[in-house]
């Protein structure tokens, strides 16, 4: 039972929205959307291979998936509808793109050092059957495609109004400016790389730019993004109180909020800034220095 105990708040939550009022059709298309992709995509590879690097491949392409199911499920366009499934499918084709170049050059033939620090924590945790630890881990990242992540594109998709209110307009705005955060971070990380490969400089810590105010600027402007999109959706979740069964709304409400906790913690701890950490602490001298005077995740100045 311990293996798939990551599937219990994923399988809770899609079965809440299949039992929705609205988001019954949905809710289906979407998770059997995102279980085929992660099987070809992801599962059967894992099997194959032996390596999880291939969840960054089917995790963004099923956040597209979201938005394409998304549309071809809604009876009106409205202005709030085009601009969160442009939002999905711009999350997740941004990365899915960069994930698939990465491929093509070769780059998952090697675990990334994320998913070798999994095989740690699961070595502490005595799961020794890594294999199925493996695709539980997989599967939670699908399932959570198919429950949490699609929360607020599925609240605005059945939203009545036509006009954007001021909570939308902050939203979107939140997510326009965490993509331009995270794309200077990321230029930022790139310039300093091709900097030091110039100077023939190994192992040295970026810590220019945002890099000044965050170990980690592009993973906290991820979470923003998801922040921003959560906010958007608040409108048309009250919207929602007067179709929906009213218990089933006050869980829905819960799910909403616990999608920025989901995404922190996984951004923080599970895929993100301490499997990152481990490594470079190792890897990079200077990195311990770093760690003590930058902030790991929310921006701030650096501490003496």
């Amino acid at each position: 039972m311990k293996y798939f105990k990551p599937f219990i708040p994923f399988i809770a939550c899609w079965i809440l929205l299949f039992n929705s009022n609205n988001f019954q059709s949905v809710a289906l298309i979407n998770g059997i959307g995102q279980l085929v992709l992660f099987l070809f995509v992801v599962c059967i590879p894992i099997w194959k291979t032996g390596r999880m690097s291939y969840v960054d491949i089917g995790w963004p392409w099923g956040v597209a998936l979201i938005g394409l199911i998304t549309y071809c499920q809604i009876n009106t366009i409205t202005l709030s509808k085009t601009l969160i499934i442009t939002a999905y499918i711009l999350i997740g084709s941004r990365m899915g793109l960069g994930a698939l170049k990465m491929w093509s050059m070769g780059l998952l033939k090697k675990e990334f050092p994320r998913y070798e620090f999994q095989k740690i924590r699961w070595e502490k945790s005595n799961k020794t059957n890594t294999g199925l630890a493996m695709q539980v881990e997989a599967l939670s990242q699908g399932l959570a495609n198919a429950s949490f992540l699609a929360i607020p594109i599925f609240l605005i998709s059945v939203s009545p109004s036509t006009q954007l209110s001021a909570l939308e307009i902050i939203g979107f705005t939140i997510f326009i400016l965490s993509i331009v955060f995270e794309t200077i971070a990321d230029y930022q990380k790139l310039k300093f790389l091709k900097e030091m490969k110039r100077q023939n400089k190994k192992n040295m810590v970026c810590d220019i730019g945002l890099w000044k105010y965050t170990r980690h600027p592009n993973y906290f402007a991820e979470w923003m993004v998801w922040n921003g999109l959560i906010i958007a959706s608040i409108p048309s979740y009250f919207a929602l109180l007067d179709s929906e069964i009213y218990w089933l709304w006050i869980l829905i409400g819960i799910a909403l909020l616990y999608t920025s906790r989901i995404m922190y913690v996984t951004l923080v701890y599970l895929t993100g800034a301490i499997p990152s950490e481990y490594y470079s602490a190792q890897k990079r001298p200077a990195y311990k220095a770093y760690q003590k005077s930058t902030n790991i995740f929310f921006p701030g100045l650096a501490k003496k």
